[in-house]
């Protein structure tokens, strides 16, 4: 598995942790983090990189390099080093941003040439922002294609970004399986923290950014009675200020609350812990943390029905969906919800079903599965084959 680290944390950061460790229940597995992603100044969370935010950890049976960094020499021939002294079955690259792209090659070369196979695991084609630098998205279309030629199997989390993914580049017959996200539970309830008679809180999380439609909840917000509070909990990239101005300058600003940073593990639990909706105005998006997050702490959220939002939300009975771009249906949304909160819903997603994924495409990709390997409890766990290694 090849991810991001922990120095440049991000959502993609904990899903690779996640997501090794689902695998490791099952299979044997080695990670390598994308120790240094870029020079730090062209980060847009420059101001905390390297500092410990995050309390997740891999699992002991997991092997973990970290890492490379962005100018490569010496730490990517050490990822290959690495790789050749684990010998996997399988390279996983999880695809985020064209900062991995150079890395990801050398990575996909050295594989090919040991028999290993490569699978792509898209979390949005291109970066938003990325994209945005006409520079930056010619580089990823001309440069990710030899990657893709070289691709035994692709993994996407819904069927709009394998719809997407296709669009964008002629993967012909290359295997694609569906793997919704699985539950970001890893940020263990806090109690329950009662807020006013009466108010209704509610909570957008996550970076802002022009795609995430906060303006929209903040015009949608000043519409809404005295008997609602809102908190804003993320980081600015992009420059993308308007949000904050918005705030500064709204009508209801004392019951606005903006906490403009990347917060803490121990700090997301509170603030979830304190809302009674979770509201993500995007106008695009293939996936979202901070859904799962919602989800996994049993809370109603209004979301956008865009992208791949709809069927990682589609089977949650705490889910509120509203079209992108409109406070004044945004409202109506909230209001809804409030009357969902004061429950608990069961989250639906689940690593089972993302393994089970790979497990679909590993047979598709013609990687049998071996028993061999115990737990501490006797129980077998499936290896991939000595065969291919």
């Amino acid at each position: 598995m090849v991810g991001s680290g922990w120095r440049f944390l991000s959502g993609i950061s904990y899903y690779t942790c996640r997501l090794s460790n689902a695998l490791s229940e099952r299979f044997e597995v080695g990670t390598i983090l994308m120790r240094r992603l870029l020079p730090a100044r062209l980060y847009p969370g420059r101001e905390r990189v390297g500092h410990s935010l995050a309390d997740l950890r891999y699992a002991d049976g997991v092997r973990v390099h970290d890492g490379i960094d962005w100018w490569a020499v010496p730490s990517l021939a050490r990822a290959v080093a690495f790789l050749r002294e684990f010998r996997p079955d399988v390279l996983v690259l999880q695809w985020w941003t064209g900062a991995v792209l150079h890395s990801y090659l050398v990575l996909c070369l050295a594989a090919r040439s040991l028999g290993i196979k490569v699978v792509v695991e898209f979390h949005e084609v291109q970066d938003t922002g990325e994209a945005r630098h006409q520079w930056a998205a010619r580089y990823v279309r001309a440069c990710i294609r030899p990657l893709l030629r070289r691709t035994d199997g692709v993994v996407v989390h819904s069927r709009f970004d394998q719809a997407a993914l296709t669009e964008a580049y002629a993967l012909g017959g290359v295997p694609t399986e569906v793997a919704l996200h699985g539950p970001f539970d890893h940020h263990e309830p806090a109690a329950r923290r009662p807020g006013s008679d009466g108010i209704r809180r509610l909570l957008f999380f996550g970076t802002i950014r022009p795609y995430k439609g906060l303006e929209d909840l903040v015009e949608a917000f000043a519409a809404l009675g005295p008997g609602y509070h809102l908190t804003v909990v993320g980081e600015t990239w992009e420059g993308w200020t308007r949000p904050g101005e918005l705030i500064t300058d709204s009508p209801v600003r004392d019951r606005i609350t903006f906490v403009n940073r990347y917060v803490a593990d121990v700090e997301v639990n509170e603030y979830f812990a304190a809302a009674d909706v979770v509201v993500l105005p995007y106008r695009r998006s293939s996936a979202s943390g901070p859904l799962h997050i919602a989800m996994s702490h049993g809370l109603p959220v209004v979301v956008t029905a865009v992208g791949g939002l709809v069927e990682a939300a589609e089977g949650y009975s705490g889910t509120v969906f509203v079209p992108p771009g409109s406070p004044g249906e945004l409202q109506a949304g909230i209001e809804r919800a409030a009357g969902l909160a004061g429950r608990r819903h069961a989250d639906p997603s689940s690593w089972e079903r993302t393994v089970a994924a790979y497990d679909r495409l590993l047979n598709r990709i013609g990687v049998p599965i071996r028993q061999e390997r115990t737990t501490s409890s006797n129980q077998t766990v499936p290896l991939l084959s000595p065969d291919l290694r």
